[in-house]
């Protein structure tokens, strides 16, 4: 069986763990959220430290492996893309490996959203439930608005073209609603 990778890529909590729930309960497709990386490392080791960027890149390339290797039908890979750093797309190439090697698809969802808008959902319960590095809110604030300042956490519409990229300013969509626009877009195999 040939599986799926599905990046849903977009800047702090713009709703990419919410819309791949959504996409994972109609597709089959598990679910690997950054944060299930993150979370128990920095139990262990400061964020950025030399060991923390080892063993969070190094269980990521665990999961999406195994998960390219078995009989599921794929994954969806949540991640923080900063467009203008070459070492964050050469990860994405890295992780998609995987599956290209087996001829799986691998394709790729933008979630955008206004700042404003991404404030307001960074503490949100299911957030703040499954990440509990944001529950120290004003901490999670100052750092949403960092990575904003720091980073172009947005493509710009560059990818637009490729038909393995939808770009979807959700602003002011449901999650289900984008999710079925993904499946619809990708012609996602539905369960």
């Amino acid at each position: 069986m040939t599986g799926t990778l599905l990046f849903i890529v977009g800047p702090p909590a713009v709703g990419k763990m919410t819309v791949g729930e959504r996409i994972a309960a109609r597709t089959g497709l598990r679910l690997f959220h950054n944060h299930l990386a993150i979370e128990p490392v920095l139990r262990f080791f400061p964020f950025g430290s030399p060991p923390f960027h080892r063993l969070v890149e190094g269980f990521r390339r665990e999961i999406v492996e195994e998960v390219a290797a078995s009989d599921l039908p794929g994954l969806i890979f949540t991640y923080v893309w900063a467009f203008d750093e070459p070492a964050d797309e050469q990860a994405i190439t890295r992780y998609a490996e995987p599956f290209r090697d087996r001829g799986g698809r691998v394709l790729h969802l933008e979630l955008e959203a206004t700042q404003q808008e991404r404030l307001r959902r960074n503490e949100g319960a299911s957030r703040l439930a499954e990440k509990p590095s944001k529950r120290d809110r004003e901490a999670s604030r100052r750092n949403l608005l960092a990575l904003d300042e720091r980073y172009d956490l947005n493509s710009g519409g560059r990818f637009d073209d490729r038909p393995d990229y939808l770009r979807i300013d959700n602003t002011h969509l449901e999650a289900a609603e984008v999710a079925e626009t993904a499946i619809t877009h990708f012609r996602l195999a539905t369960i």
